[in-house]
């Protein structure tokens, strides 16, 4: 799950000072002034939710780490609040490459664990994105196979081209991919073999309510179908009540993320005491 938007909160449950009414009454421009202050200051930081095994909710596959800026009194800003004013200028590149920065250092620091990090298809062949890729897995031989790079449906649209073979060039270095938000956009199958994802994240309006919307539950088996077909795990994001999870698991899904395991926290789930923890 990337947050370009998305329904997430840090640290512990809350963001601090409503970020979002923040972000409502913030015109592009400063939006645009808040980023680039943060970058110049260094006030960013990862905020980590868990993927658990949809048969094993005690166990954690992997974590995301999402981008969040601080403002000057030190509220956290989610990525969703911001990324829309910032993507398409060169500061998303910065974005990406300081998030890519801080999930390798992540990963070297923790080597029992898995980490997805969101990426802009804009950001493939932008030197110091690169730069920071080389340098990680150079510096740190097991990094390369546990880092799981996420690109949204819409992104990796925009250039399918330079993807598929951005994608192949790296898998060679052990790297996973996720194609996020799937079903939001328009992927058409070709691309989409092409393109050889490890695995599909299902967009979480297909997800929300799906226990009782039998609308969407035709669509998930589908998609389900389609990453069977591809040989992609499946995961279901925005995963917020137990009848959803339930429906899900029975459903054939590999993973679950959402709410009702744990939202994003600025703490890492593996740096949590044990009976804090969801898996």
């Amino acid at each position: 799950m990337t947050d370009r938007p998305k329904s997430d909160t840090t640290p512990a449950a809350v963001e601090p000072g409503d970020p979002l009414s923040l972000a409502v009454g913030m015109r592009e421009g400063d939006a645009v002034d808040l980023v680039r202050a943060a970058v110049r200051d260094g006030r960013l930081a990862l905020a980590y939710q868990p993927i658990v095994q949809a048969k094993r909710p005690d166990r954690i596959a992997f974590s995301e780490g999402l981008i969040r800026i601080f403002d000057p009194s030190g509220r956290v800003i989610p990525a969703r609040d911001f990324i829309g004013a910032v993507e398409a200028l060169p500061l998303g590149r910065e974005i990406d490459t300081i998030a890519l920065r801080l999930g390798l250092q992540c990963l070297a620091d923790q080597p029992d664990i898995r980490l997805s990090i969101n990426l802009s298809a804009r950001s493939i062949g932008y030197p110091p994105w690169m730069t920071a890729l080389r340098t990680g897995l150079m510096r740190h031989p097991t990094v390369g196979e546990r880092l799981v790079l996420e690109l949204t449906e819409r992104s990796a649209m925009q250039l399918p081209e330079i993807v598929t073979t951005f994608m192949s060039d790296l898998a060679r270095e052990g790297i996973s991919f996720a194609l996020d938000d799937f079903g939001a956009g328009h992927t058409c199958l070709r691309h989409l073999r092409q393109f050889q994802f490890d695995m599909l994240k299902i967009d979480a309006a297909f997800i929300r309510g799906i226990a009782r919307d039998p609308d969407n539950q035709v669509v998930t088996r589908a998609i389900c179908m389609i990453a069977e077909q591809f040989d992609m795990f499946t995961v279901a994001e925005a995963v917020e009540r137990e009848d959803d999870a339930r429906w899900l698991t029975e459903n054939g899904l590999d993973c679950l993320q959402g709410y009702y395991y744990a939202a994003p926290t600025l703490q890492p789930p593996w740096m949590q005491p044990e009976d804090l923890r969801r898996a």
